[in-house]
């Protein structure tokens, strides 16, 4: 990959408009807007494909943390929408990007379980966000397979990277783990 190909990359890491969410007053519904609603958000899109890329290149069992992380977006959109409240969604939707950013980025080797447990915990935050943004189970199942679609290609992503790159998945850990800086510094600017 050429340092141009790169660029867009970087820019990306300089936008704070692309991690807003609208929250609770302006619920969306439908099966078709639900499945576009990660892949929209570019801190949810980075976040989910990091995810399965990292699982990828790091399990065996490429499965696990991906399961583990759509079940428990779905549970924390659930408990969003009955009425339980997250502290700090955005600061800890930043921080998974950081973490995630940085497990892909050191190719971290962890046990399945513990990287389910710290996918899943990060996921409840991203499905809290989520939950308070879409309006019916239509939507919640888009929204699952969605995520379902993003962590399928990035496993492939990463399937095919463990045999021809060991270099740009690091970079591209790099770039999710500024991305997840960048919104942390903006939350904490703003």
């Amino acid at each position: 990959m050429k340092c141009k190909h790169l660029l867009p990359l970087v820019l990306a890491t300089l936008s704070c408009s692309a991690f807003a969410h609208v929250g609770g007053d302006h619920a969306h519904g439908g099966l078709l807007t639900g499945f576009l609603h990660p892949i929209t958000g570019l801190d949810h899109l980075a976040a989910m494909l990091a995810v399965g890329v990292w699982s990828a290149m790091t399990t065996k069992r490429l499965w696990i943390a991906p399961v583990a992380f759509a079940a428990l977006l779905l549970a924390g959109a659930l408990m969003a929408q009955a009425g339980v409240a997250f502290p700090a969604i955005e600061p800890m939707i930043a921080a998974s990007m950081l973490v995630v950013g940085l497990l892909l980025a050191a190719q971290v080797r962890l046990p399945e379980a513990a990287g389910a447990v710290l996918v899943g915990a990060f996921a409840l935050f991203h499905g809290a966000a989520h939950g308070q943004e879409l309006a019916d189970g239509a939507a919640l199942a888009g929204m699952v397979l969605g995520t379902a679609a993003l962590h399928a290609a990035g496993i492939g992503i990463g399937l095919g990277l463990r045999r021809t790159s060991h270099w740009l998945p690091r970079v591209a850990g790099g770039v999710v783990a500024l991305m997840g800086l960048n919104m942390g510094w903006s939350l904490l600017a703003g």
